[in-house]
C-alpha cells in the first residue's frame, strides 16, 4: 500500500520487480505471491500540491482502514501505518489478476506458498537480527507468521479424512 505521484504502470512495476521498493528489499513483500492487484487511479489535477499531498493522504489511509477490515487477520504488511486522517470516498477500484493463466494453478498450489512464506519469513527474520528496525517491520513478522499458520492450517484440513499410512519398513 502507498502513494506516489508517478504513473500506475511505473509504481506496480517497481514494487514487482524488486526495483527501489523497501517492501520488497526488506523481505515484507514477496511479489511471487502477489496474484492481483488492486488499484483507485486518482485525478488530483484539479489540486494545488498541497491538495494533492493532503487527498493522497486521505486516500491511502481509507485504503489502509479497507483492507484491515476486509483481512482474515486483521493485518496488513505494512512496515509503517499512514497517518490516521479523514476517511474520503474512493473513485472505482480497478482489480486485475497479473499472474498469467497458465501459471496460475502452480503459483497457487498450498505447499509451494508454505515454502515461499516461510522462505520469506526466514529472510525477514534475518534482516531484523541484522539492522536496527521498527517496531512496525517486527509486527510484519508476526502478521507474515500468522499467515503461514493460517495457511499451514487449512493444507492440513486437506487432509482430515485421509487414513494414516503405516510404514512396514
Amino acid at each position: 500500500m502507498g502513494q506516489t505521484f508517478e504513473g500506475l504502470g511505473s509504481r506496480i512495476g517497481r514494487h514487482l520487480t524488486n526495483q527501489r521498493t523497501d517492501a520488497v528489499a526488506m523481505n515484507v513483500l514477496d511479489p511471487f505471491e502477489v496474484a492481483e492487484i488492486c488499484v483507485w487511479p486518482l485525478d488530483l489535477g484539479h489540486l494545488d500540491t498541497e491538495g494533492q499531498r493532503q487527498y493522497l493522504d486521505q486516500a491511502e489511509f481509507t485504503v489502509f482502514q479497507k483492507v484491515i477490515k476486509e483481512s482474515k487477520l486483521g493485518a496488513v504488511l505494512n512496515e509503517k501505518p499512514p497517518r490516521p486522517v479523514a476517511v474520503i470516498e474512493l473513485p472505482k477500484a480497478h482489480r486485475r489478476r497479473i499472474i498469467p493463466a497458465d501459471i496460475f494453478p502452480h503459483r497457487k498450489h498450498p505447499d509451494v506458498r508454505l515454502a515461499r512464506r516461510a522462505s520469506t519469513i526466514a529472510s525477514l527474520a534475518r534482516v531484523i537480527s541484522e539492522r536496527k528496525v521498527s517496531k512496525g517491520l517486527r509486527q510484519t513478522l508476526l502478521t507474515q507468521a500468522r499467515r503461514l499458520e493460517r495457511l499451514a492450517k487449512e493444507r492440513l484440513e486437506d487432509f482430515v479424512h485421509e487414513e494414516p499410512t503405516t510404514n512396514d519398513d
